[in-house]
């Protein structure tokens, strides 16, 4: 079996090396050209196909006419998007000669739609998983062809959940691919009704909201902790990140007095932050937005911010 891949990120990179171990013949591999704005932390798909002689296509925007006309002509019996930023044409998908295939980082219907693992964490989800589904012109709204659960822990961060992700994808593709390459695709209904769409998520939407309760704060520390660009607030006109959090045991609660209002304090050489409901989250490490990555003591804080919180 013959097959065009399109993919991105960790995802990509391990979905690609599970097609080519599991016999899967990939006749061109399209990404994306890393963005120099972005912190990279993640494989590269093109490192991977590079080691294995595959020919690589690179797109920003947009899929062009010769790169489709390009994947006609090969006429493979498959494609396949693995975390891939881009939305791909119905033109496209039709020159698969079996399947057009995409693996989707949530157990659809669930979230559909952006930055799945992020949300899942936000919303302080207990499981999530990796999806393979037939491609639509709709997305992620496709045939299930096969799916892998993982856990959510009480805390582990979006990138904690995303690694896990990315193993369940490569369990996924792994169980389903001697059917593929015997040209079968087992399917399963995706209800549509039955699930929840979510869009991109930009920076500003991890400012923190100290009326929210503490849990609804520290699932929004835990969903956008580095390497994503963080949960912040500012305080005497500087920007500070949260970088590692955790709800407070309750010794370190106890540093509060119950009168303390919401909001952020500093204990007894502790960076604590009190909810609306009472709730107490301890915060592990804290950087200045100027200076990230370097951790801030509670006495640093202060002085940065030119006041006891």
């Amino acid at each position: 079996m013959r097959a065009v891949v399109f993919a991105y990120h960790n995802v990509g990179a391990r979905g690609l090396r599970t097609l080519l171990a599991g016999g899967m013949r990939v006749e061109l591999v399209v990404t994306h050209p890393d963005d120099p704005g972005e912190t990279i932390w993640f494989d590269s798909v093109a490192a991977v196909a590079a080691e294995h002689g595959i020919p690589v296509a690179l797109v920003d925007q947009a899929v062009d006419d010769a790169l489709l006309e390009r994947i006609a002509r090969l006429a493979p019996d498959y494609i396949f998007s693995f975390y891939f930023r881009r939305m791909l044409p119905a033109s496209l998908l039709a020159a698969a000669r079996i399947a057009a295939l995409n693996m989707h980082g949530s157990l659809l219907p669930q979230y559909r739609g952006r930055v799945p693992v992020n949300w899942a964490v936000l919303h302080g989800e207990a499981e999530t998983g990796a999806t393979l589904h037939v491609m639509e012109a709709k997305p992620d709204a496709g045939d299930i062809v096969a799916q892998q659960a993982v856990p959510i822990l009480p805390d582990d961060t979006a990138k904690d959940v995303f690694d896990k992700v990315t193993v369940a994808a490569e369990i996924a593709l792994w169980g389903v691919l001697p059917r593929l390459l015997r040209g079968e695709v087992p399917r399963r209904s995706n209800n549509l009704a039955q699930g929840s769409y979510f869009g991109g998520r930009k920076p500003e939407d991890g400012r923190i909201d100290w009326r929210q309760p503490a849990q609804a704060i520290y699932n929004l520390m835990r969903a956008v902790a580095p390497p994503y660009p963080g949960a912040f607030f500012d305080l005497n006109g500087r920007r500070f990140i949260v970088a590692r959090a955790r709800l407070a045991r309750p010794e370190v609660a106890a540093l509060l007095p119950a009168s303390a209002s919401a909001g952020l304090h500093l204990a007894q050489e502790q960076i604590l932050a009190k909810g609306n409901d009472g709730g107490v989250i301890h915060i592990l490490e804290l950087w200045a937005a100027d200076h990230p990555g370097q951790p801030l003591s509670a006495q640093h804080l202060s002085e940065l911010a030119g006041h006891q919180p």
